[in-house]
């Protein structure tokens, strides 16, 4: 399959590739660059798709969805409310969702009964459409913590160990921890309120490390960052800074290591943020927290997209408003971008085969009508997405 447009953004560098064409092979680029050279290599059989006009880059990455929730005003509930197969199948279509507005990647970061990863299976093997799913399993939480109706409760290093096991040996290709409490889950541990001693948390990347496992804390509350980055986490999911009565307080002293240790940040920023900014009871909070991510940005820390999807009103189509934010906060659009692709690939340990259009890499592709460097708006006016190597119907406007 050979397909040419007006742009290819093509690596990390973020340089355009004008008058390009990408030769596809099965589920692999095999060759990219001017059209006058890459067209030539095209066998006379291959199919030939030209888009005029169109920028094509990587499949957009989403590092931080759940797929078993439904993003209505009662995520926890609705779950409740569905046995394993309708859940599976209420997964299936928020997978071909995401599919539809070019997320290629997904990392679920917490489901219930390994569902997720049952889903991973299905994608990959091409029986359903949907983007590659890395997924934690069930997320390490304490007991009646943060989630802990997905499965996960867990108290002392027997327990802990015990559950990291039994995801990887699922199929699990990160681990999820709950470090600190969180909002959905109510009658229980505070947000900024730490679940796991340092101690706890160590024996969690231990035990990730030993099944080659990196591990992605949900962390919320400063004492919980703390922790998770002296123990050596490799990403850190939220990172709002909270102190105990809900306000906000960023360690500069933290952020330091956490550059110098390179963990990536996850701000999972909703695709509402520009709701919370105009709630009176919200907007001060969200500010706070928004002028953190702009300090951790600003500092050197490599911050990667993902939405949450499957919470409050996180809708599963609402990647590029959530990247709208990042460029609220000042971020070049080119960043915006890798923060979506490249650096998000390097994060979750696919830096090697996806996050950029390079020969050998997978073929995971999205084109958009317009230039997405001159307007993150062109990434909704999605024209065709490529999910290794396939070509999906895109999502309509």
């Amino acid at each position: 399959m050979l397909i040419t447009a007006d742009r290819i953004l093509a690596g990390a560098d973020g340089a355009y590739l004008t008058d390009g064409a990408i030769l596809v092979s099965g589920d692999t680029i095999v060759a990219i660059g001017p059209r006058a050279e890459v067209e030539p290599l095209a066998q006379p059989g291959d199919a030939r798709l030209a888009f005029p006009g169109s920028t094509v880059l990587p499949g957009l990455i989403d590092a931080h969805v759940h797929l078993c929730f439904d993003s209505s005003v009662d995520p926890v509930g609705a779950l409740h409310s569905r046995d394993d197969d309708a859940l599976l199948n209420d997964m299936k279509g928020r997978a071909k969702q995401l599919l539809g507005i070019g997320v290629t990647t997904v990392r679920d970061l917490g489901d219930r009964n390994h569902l997720a990863l049952r889903l991973a299976g299905e994608v990959e093997a091409g029986s359903v459409p949907g983007p590659r799913i890395i997924s934690a399993g069930i997320p390490v939480t304490s007991p009646k913590g943060h989630c802990w109706f997905l499965g996960g409760e867990a108290a002392g290093e027997e327990e802990i160990r015990s559950l990291v096991r039994r995801n990887a040996a699922a199929g699990a290709k990160v681990i999820k921890v709950m470090e600190t409490g969180g909002g959905l889950t109510k009658n229980s541990t505070p947000t900024w309120e730490s679940q796991f001693t340092a101690q706890d948390l160590a024996v969690v990347v231990d035990e990730a490390r030993r099944a080659g496992l990196p591990v992605a804390a949900h962390a919320h509350g400063a004492d919980g960052i703390a922790d998770a980055v002296d123990v050596g986490v490799n990403t850190l999911e939220h990172c709002t800074w909270m102190v105990p009565g809900g306000g906000v307080e960023l360690r500069r002293d933290v952020v330091a290591r956490i550059v110098e240790k390179d963990i990536a940040v996850c701000p999972t920023i909703s695709p509402g943020w520009r709701m919370l900014t105009q709630v009176p009871q919200f907007a001060g909070r969200a500010e706070a927290m928004f002028d953190g991510v702009r300090q951790m940005a600003q500092a050197g820390v490599r911050l990667i997209a993902g939405t949450d999807a499957g919470v409050q009103r996180a809708g599963f189509d609402g990647l590029v408003s959530s990247l709208e934010c990042y460029e609220h906060l000042g971020l070049s659009r080119r960043r915006i971008i890798a923060m979506a692709t490249s650096e998000a690939a390097r994060a979750l340990g696919i830096g090697d085969r996806a996050g950029e259009l390079t020969a050998g890499y997978r073929a995971d592709l999205l084109v958009v009508d317009g230039d997405p460097l001159m307007d993150l708006d062109a990434l909704r006016k999605v024209a065709a997405v490529f999910a290794a190597g396939r070509q999906y119907p895109a999502a309509e406007a």
